[in-house]
């Protein structure tokens, strides 16, 4: 993959013979993509960097945020990773001579894929057995388990896109060792989008069916929206990749999807994150002018729109529902 990564690159890059040329007609469609993908690259790191600095230093965290935290921690890797290697493509357009190091993008932007992916699978998961196992959950859940989940799926993204990188790219003639990491990480892609959608259609079921349905909270309603949106945006990356690995067992017919449109989706997916917490914090809100730390705050809380808006909270759900903003 990070052969196929970097040779993408090179070949949507071209360039001429003259440097200040413009790029030819068949490349501007590239280059719009590039620059559309830039502008919402940059956009998204802008709101992940106000998610970052207001969970870490403005807000109480709990158990949710520290998952949201991580999160939006691998969405910025991710946004800053792109930006920098759509900066090398554009100027590849004009630069014939320019040699980008694509690969080392392409280790990175694999391993914050992976990253935010996996962490997105934990919260989901966590939220799920919450939902339908709530005694249990709160009498056994270890204190410090979504601080060692992340650390845990951190590392093992890390490992693997290393292992990718060694395998693929440094050691070019190990073939068989390049096929077997690809082969594990298509099936643990496959393993992290089958828990998103099992674990949010579990969600909405718990949330909207049956006659002891969960009541609506805020974080259930935040997590839900952001697992869509991934499936929605975020998928198609995946399944670019995956095709890319099985493409020469695939028919000549069938038509693998672009690159630079799966990653302008993944663009907008990790730019869509924090777009998520605060219109879910800011919906209903009864203060005229909330600040970003209380909007963000509610979209995290496990407190039902009944008992907000009645005002009795039991203790329980002040421990879940976290700190509030300095």
């Amino acid at each position: 993959m990070m052969q196929v990564f970097s040779e993408w690159a090179n070949q949507s890059s071209p360039g001429n013979e003259n440097v200040s040329s413009l790029p030819p007609k068949n490349d501007v469609k590239d280059l719009f993509q590039s620059l559309l993908s830039l502008m919402v690259a940059l956009s998204g790191v802008m709101g992940n960097t106000v998610v970052l600095w207001l969970l870490s230093f403005r807000l109480q965290r709990n158990s949710f945020s520290t998952y949201i935290l991580n999160l939006a921690g691998a969405d910025f890797f991710f946004l800053c990773s792109l930006i920098m290697f759509f900066l090398m493509e554009l100027i590849g357009f004009y630069h014939r001579t320019f040699k980008s190091v694509s690969p080392f993008f392409g280790i990175a932007i694999w391993f914050s894929y992976i990253s935010g992916l996996s962490i997105l699978s934990a919260i989901s998961t966590e939220r799920c057995l919450a939902v339908l196992l709530p005694l249990w959950y709160h009498c056994h859940r270890p204190r410090h388990m979504s601080a060692v989940t992340c650390a845990l799926l951190w590392t093992l993204s890390l490992v693997l896109s290393i292992l990718e990188w060694t395998s693929c790219v440094v050691l070019n003639s190990q073939v068989d060792w390049c096929q077997i990491i690809d082969f594990f990480l298509a099936v643990w892609l496959m393993a992290l989008f089958m828990t998103l959608s099992v674990c949010s259609l579990v969600l909405l079921a718990k949330m909207l069916c049956g006659s002891r349905r969960q009541k609506l909270t805020r974080l259930c309603v935040t997590i839900v929206l952001t697992v869509l949106t991934v499936l929605i945006c975020g998928l198609p990356f995946g399944i670019y990749w995956f095709l890319l690995i099985w493409i020469q067992w695939l028919p000549s017919s069938v038509l693998v999807p672009s690159s630079s449109w799966s990653l302008l989706l993944s663009c907008v997916n990790s730019c869509a994150n924090p777009i998520i917490y605060f219109f879910v914090g800011s919906f209903r809100q009864r203060e005229q002018r909330p600040t970003l730390g209380l909007v963000l705050q509610k979209a995290l809380e496990d407190t039902p729109e009944v008992e907000e808006a009645g005002g009795n909270l039991t203790p329980e759900t002040m421990e879940m529902s976290g700190g509030s903003a300095v």
